[in-house]
């Protein structure tokens, strides 16, 4: 080909021409983005409502047979006249394996599921029970399982066991919470480190082994519980050497109940828990809910004492649920047990405080405001 001046000409006005094409063409053609401004308006995402809403508090609970029947879970929000927002139920690493039959069950009922998770065999409790023994004599049978010591978890034995279990809870893709391995300031649990060979410090490193092997399997749908008994007096160990920071833990929960043991006669909710309260929040600043109470009428101010409890409630705001023990053990804990103790109940959780739903699209409220 003859190089002409005309054939010059076109080459040199050509190629800045195309040059200038391809800087300003949409990007799609060369596959980017059609179009890389930053002045563009970018959508801001759907902020999760947080549970239970603020100024709230949220109302659960728990029945002997849980989600596997919810026939007392139907009396009791009959005679409560409240859909509660929570189920709690236990499941024991001895005879227990993942079913999320359990989880979808309560989660189809418009609750939040939350499992009480406990690392022993429950039959040797069981059947101590069968005999009739004292109730420290069962206490000490049921505390001694060797297999279930702290560290055989911190260390990695129950490992395949937890792995199946974070799989499992995170394939359902909603929201759950777990108590695990509860009342560990007592003696009457072989996770107690006052029982069963454990030695100090344990239980905190097996509460974190667990907690990080969920962390590695990405199941991030869990809000944890850690959750003592209430201290009844200065016997019982103090309860900072359990916790294991507020890294690990989302909630602080806390057993405690009127009329049980050797405080048959009338302690207010104050009573119970109120120091309890001031001892935890001096190392924790996480929410707190009462994990498990109930009353009983052994002196015969079971519904007073349902009335007190529930107007003391607002005077600690960082308290943001409470699950009821509806079950009939030892003493009747249950609302249905008479229709004065079922209005008591009914009249106190008519309060607007309570009165709110519960949905997976929501975030557990895992920090407070003050």
């Amino acid at each position: 080909m003859r190089v002409t001046v005309p054939r010059v000409l076109m080459v040199l006005i050509g190629a800045p021409l195309l040059t200038y094409a391809v800087a300003m063409a949409p990007a799609t053609v060369f596959g980017g983005r059609e179009d890389d401004r930053s002045d563009r308006p970018v959508k801001a995402e759907p902020v999760a409502e947080l549970f239970p809403p603020d100024g709230k508090a949220f109302i659960g609970v728990m029945t002997e047979e849980g989600p596997q029947d919810f026939a007392a879970a139907d009396r009791f929000e009959a005679a409560a006249k409240h859909k509660p927002q929570v189920m709690m139920f236990s499941s024991w690493w001895g005879s227990d394996r993942f079913d999320r039959t359990r989880f979808d069950r309560i989660r189809g009922r418009g609750m939040l599921p939350l499992l009480a998770w406990e690392p022993w065999d429950n039959t040797v409790d069981e059947a101590a029970r069968r005999k009739g023994l004292p109730v420290r004599e069962i206490d000490r049978i049921r505390s001694n399982q060797p297999t279930y010591r702290l560290s055989r978890i911190a260390g990695g034995d129950f490992d395949p066991y937890l792995r199946s279990w974070a799989e499992g809870i995170k394939s359902l893709g909603y929201p759950v919470a777990i108590r695990f391995a509860h009342e560990m300031n007592g003696d009457w649990y072989p996770w107690s480190e006052a029982s069963n060979g454990n030695r100090p410090g344990e239980y905190v490193s097996a509460w974190r082994h667990v907690r990080e092997t969920f962390r590695a399997a990405g199941a991030t749908n869990v809000t944890w519980v850690w959750s003592p008994n209430a201290r009844w007096d200065d016997s019982m160990p103090k309860l900072s050497r359990f916790y294991p920071g507020d890294d690990y833990v989302d909630w602080v929960g806390l057993s405690g109940y009127y009329g049980i043991g050797f405080h048959s006669d009338y302690r207010s909710f104050d009573e119970i828990f109120g120091p309890t309260f001031t001892e935890i929040r001096e190392f924790s600043r996480k929410p707190l809910v009462i994990t498990e109470t109930g009353a009983s009428d052994v002196t015969g101010r079971k519904a007073e004492w349902i009335t007190e409890a529930f107007e003391a409630l607002p005077r600690y705001p960082f308290v943001i649920g409470l699950i009821w023990f509806e079950v009939d053990k030892e003493l009747d804990w249950r609302i249905v047990s008479s229709p004065a103790v079922a209005q008591a109940f009914a009249t106190a959780v008519a309060d607007p405080r309570y009165r709110f739903g519960w949905s997976p699209d929501m975030l557990a409220r895992t920090r407070l405001e003050n």
